[in-house]
């Protein structure tokens, strides 16, 4: 096997949130790069420190931090490294990290829309006024380097840039074909399988981002790539790629199936769809239901299996027979 030139050092860290610990990694090349930075919290920030001190370093050591995706417990705490030169992730990350005012009005009234749309009831639009809470777990700072489809690691040429968007249209991850090592960020963990988020058209696109097809799309690239070890951004570290990608892809086809059997003879907006879908959980993750209920119906119609039209503002869904 050809010889690396980075050695790889995964650091663990504590989040508020259901999913547990996130995993950065600290890549050690011709520079000292970061990738993925936690959550803003005191917690992670102390238990940062100490552990790059037991691996010889300090934040003032970290020249480089690259990010896999905007969600708050992957950028949080880029503010706290005082000689950072470089911030580097996906052109789509750049709003969020950039705290650009006109994009989140822009994302608030898309969800308006989207909700009204989808026939959500009154009572839930009042969960639009909390959509920027998570930006108190993130960082804001500028977006140095941007990096697409193709691109290197700077400092860390062994690394290359693929784009996985679909859990968040920021999501890039890192290959180095040398031995299959992949950096995934949140793209494909090994206990659960990353929600396809709903998010708005970005800059000049007109129609909005289909995530569970890109899910499908990002996934399946991973195919074409002898992919030997996962470097996760939650769980554990792990092989047998393939295996798991055709179990994942294979379980949202059920899952489709399932809200194809909704149907019956009635047609149904997507608020009745989730609330079949996912009957305990509605009310206590209504964002990540809705996203994963509209990903679905995304896919039956892309399929041709259900079709969709509007009566006034809102979408209904039939089959097509």
């Amino acid at each position: 096997m050809k010889t690396l030139k980075d050695a790889i050092y995964q650091i663990t860290l504590p989040t508020p949130y259901a999913v547990g610990d996130v995993h950065l990694y600290l890549l050690k090349g011709d520079r000292l790069t970061l990738v993925d930075a936690g959550v803003k919290t005191d917690a992670a920030w102390s238990e940062l420190v100490i552990q790059l001190k037991e691996l010889g370093y300090s934040p003032g050591d970290i020249d480089q931090i690259v990010l896999t995706h905007h969600h708050p417990d992957h950028m949080g705490l880029i503010e706290h490294f005082p000689n950072l030169s470089t911030v580097a992730a996906h052109p789509k990350l750049k709003p969020w990290l950039e705290r650009e005012e006109a994009f989140f009005l822009r994302y608030e009234e898309f969800f308006h829309r989207m909700y009204k749309e989808s026939g959500v009831p009154e009572q839930y639009l009042g969960l639009l006024k909390s959509l920027r809470k998570p930006l108190k777990w993130s960082a804001e700072g500028t977006l140095t380097l941007e990096l697409t489809e193709g691109d290197r690691i700077p400092g860390h040429e062994e690394w290359v840039t693929i784009e996985t968007p679909g859990h968040a249209q920021s999501h890039i991850s890192f290959y180095r074909q040398a031995d299959g090592s992949f950096i995934g960020g949140d793209h494909l963990l090994a206990h659960i399988s990353s929600n396809p988020l709903l998010e708005p058209p970005y800059g000049i696109e007109k129609d909005r981002p289909r995530p569970l097809l890109q899910y499908r799309a990002s996934m399946e690239k991973l195919l074409d790539r002898n992919i030997q070890m996962v470097y996760p951004g939650h769980g554990k570290t792990f092989q047998n790629t393939d295996k798991l990608v055709i179990q994942r892809l294979k379980k949202q086809e059920e899952r489709a199936l399932k809200v194809l059997n909704m149907f019956e003879e009635e047609s149904l907006c997507a608020y009745d769809v989730c609330r079949r879908l996912f009957p305990k959980h509605i009310e206590s993750q209504f964002g990540l239901t809705m996203s994963e209920t509209i990903g679905q119906l995304d896919y039956l119609e892309n399929k041709k299996a259900v079709i969709a039209e509007f009566s006034g503002e809102q979408k209904y869904y039939y089959v097509n027979r």
